[in-house]
């Protein structure tokens, strides 16, 4: 049977399509979401329909002017690559991820050989908790940049300074370990890690995918090889964006102390990287109850598309696995 899904991008944008796909194995359908709740736009890691959050007023008004002005520039030439891309870009951005992985996905019928379609739906295939899919783009795009140069990835929310700090390249390889790591296969991750690091040219770059590798050796037992993923992290690095990753690195190295990045007796998480970072690092030394606690207080917040809250699903789900077999 069909799944017919009229977009977001046709009703609120007037691009004047629908969607219709078979729930087949190809990627390029939105066919995991066939049964969601209405409304709903995935299911997460533990069995809950999760919603899109409303935006405050302000920043729904400047999602709704980004979209227009898209919206305008694919009217003008629906053919083209980056008309498409942004348009995907932000739709996603208002946590409508399946109508912006249906953009994508018409990106790839029109360009199969460029690999920033894949990388963009590859990132919203992880959005809505689809990993296996997540992972097939993901290795297609690097697939596809592989003995390519780089090159400066646009940023559609604009840090402070108004400089990038990631690459095509680098987000391929970030998401692809990503998705690999929140299925558990942290050995799997491992050469995403590397290759990232291989294309890294800025703090901001280091720090974030340092975060992640190191995690993910620890979770391997491999202290050592963890221990030199933090030698090029100091206190004085100038990180723009990714204050959040740089300030557990330091937690890591002994130069911060977890309470000063989130005591659990405090209130709410500052964020949810710096919180699944810390109840992390509670898990692999040993303090599993008090990681799980820390987990299910991350999961008690809103921001459910950010990678520390679907991270922490993945810790609860793995750790009621483990309690339950």
């Amino acid at each position: 049977m069909k799944r017919c899904r009229t977009k977001l991008g046709a009703l609120a944008l007037g691009l004047g399509f629908a969607a219709c796909a078979e729930p087949a194995d190809d990627a390029g359908t939105s066919g995991g979401g066939d049964g969601l709740p209405e409304g709903a736009e995935a299911i997460s890691l533990l069995g809950e329909p999760l919603y899109p959050f409303p935006a405050a007023a302000e920043v729904a008004a400047q999602q709704a002017r980004d979209i227009e002005v898209a919206r305008a520039d694919y009217d003008a030439n629906p053919d083209d690559a980056d008309a498409i891309i942004w348009l995907g870009r932000r739709v996603g951005y208002t946590g409508a991820f399946r109508d912006a992985i249906e953009i994508f996905s018409e990106g790839i019928e029109k360009h199969p050989g460029d690999a920033r379609m894949y990388r963009h739906r590859g990132h919203r295939w992880i959005s809505v908790r689809e990993l296996d899919r997540a992972i097939e783009d993901l290795s297609r795009a690097a697939d596809l940049v592989r003995g390519e140069e780089d090159e400066v990835e646009p940023d559609g929310q604009p840090n402070a300074r108004g400089i990038p700090t990631s690459t095509l390249q680098s987000n391929i390889h970030y998401h692809l370990a990503l998705a690999r790591y929140l299925q558990g296969d942290f050995e799997g991750a491992l050469p995403s890690y590397e290759n990232y690091r291989a294309v890294t040219t800025n703090p901001d770059q280091l720090v974030a995918i340092s975060h992640w590798w190191y995690t993910a050796l620890r979770r391997l037992g491999r202290d050592a090889e963890a221990e030199a993923v933090l030698e090029p992290v100091t206190a004085d690095l100038d990180v723009i964006e990714n204050t959040s990753y740089h300030r557990l690195l330091l937690m890591y190295k002994g130069e911060l102390a977890a309470d000063e990045l989130w005591d659990p007796a405090s209130g709410d998480p500052a964020g949810v990287a710096v919180a699944y970072g810390v109840a992390t690092w509670h898990l692999y030394n040993g303090r599993e109850a008090q990681a799980a606690e820390m987990y299910r207080r991350i999961l008690e917040g809103s921001g459910w598309a950010g990678f520390g809250y679907i991270a922490s699903e993945a810790e609860i789900a793995r750790l009621e696995a483990d309690a339950g077999g």
